[in-house]
């Protein structure tokens, strides 16, 4: 994960259902350039957000069981709304379905009480050393990077 778009965990159900939160900072270096005069965060990392918001779920909700959580599809993508610097992007992620491998969600964006974005995901999920017996050792290396990254965005007890 190079880009880290989730600041907050805020609340978890294993199984069920996540809110994070994304601040929108006007530092963020990719605003110098979307748009000039007009910074806003482009659609692209709003999926993102939402995408890695959904890998968390599963994450939590498998105990870390697979290292490589990644988006298959993107179905209904919907933006109704900017989002500026200083305005929080609460990300609401519910599963819609399970099987081997995969999950299915439905996952919203809100600005306060008003609906940014909205898609259908679909994630895959697996190990490295499924494909690549030889590298099954690197599944362990990514899990304990993202326990750490978890200890930085979990929520405070």
């Amino acid at each position: 994960m190079r880009f880290i778009l989730i600041d907050k965990i805020v609340e978890v159900h294993p199984g069920e259902s996540i809110v994070t939160k994304k601040n929108l900072t006007i530092t963020e270096e990719y605003l110098a350039d979307h748009f000039p005069g007009f910074p806003v965060m482009p659609g692209v990392l709003m999926l993102e957000a939402m995408t890695q918001s959904a890998a968390w779920l599963i994450r939590l909700t498998d105990n870390y069981a697979d290292s490589i959580i990644s988006l298959k599809e993107a179905r209904n993508v919907k933006y109704n709304h900017f989002v500026q610097p200083g305005e929080t992007l609460t990300l609401k992620i519910q599963i819609l379905s399970r099987k081997e491998g995969e999950t299915k969600v439905k996952a919203e964006g809100w600005l306060g009480d008003v609906l940014a974005l909205s898609a259908r995901l679909v994630l895959s999920h697996h190990n490295i050393g499924r494909d690549y017996p030889t590298m099954a050792w690197e599944d362990k290396s990514v899990v304990e990077k993202l326990k750490k990254v978890y200890e930085l965005i979990a929520p405070q007890n």
